[in-house]
């Protein structure tokens, strides 16, 4: 994960791109995190304060769909995308977005079997 420090005293960081993992994070979330001696990195502990936006992972069922033509649908609707690969990808909707646009969108995309979706982490405000 990318973040910058927030106060390093306390080990406060701000998630600053989108978790492809992590259940239940999302981007610009504010967490704690501290070094693991096993990991020799700094390590997740908890998440200290939402942003309030929301994580949904993507992934191509149809293998003659172009991934950066699936992104740019939710790029119209005022989301992010980070492509792993591809065939998958992590979704970025923002706190100001309506979600069940970005919802609709993805649930037609998959009833036409070209994706399958989870939401990893949805926002308080993304849910309904």
């Amino acid at each position: 994960m990318w973040a910058t420090v927030v106060n390093e005293a306390e080990g406060l960081y701000k998630l600053e791109n989108i978790p492809f993992y992590l259940p239940l994070l999302a981007a610009n979330d504010i967490v704690f995190a501290e070094y693991d001696e096993d990991e020799q990195m700094l390590t997740y502990r908890e998440t200290i304060e939402y942003s309030g936006h929301s994580t949904v992972h993507v992934i191509l069922m149809d293998e003659t769909t172009d991934i950066k033509n699936v992104g740019k649908i939710f790029e119209e609707l005022g989301c992010n995308w980070e492509g792993l690969n591809n065939k998958y990808f992590a979704m970025d909707i923002p706190a100001l977005i309506d979600y069940r646009l970005v919802q609709a969108r993805l649930q037609e995309l998959k009833d036409k079997d070209v994706i399958d979706f989870a939401e990893s982490s949805l926002a308080e405000g993304h849910q309904h």
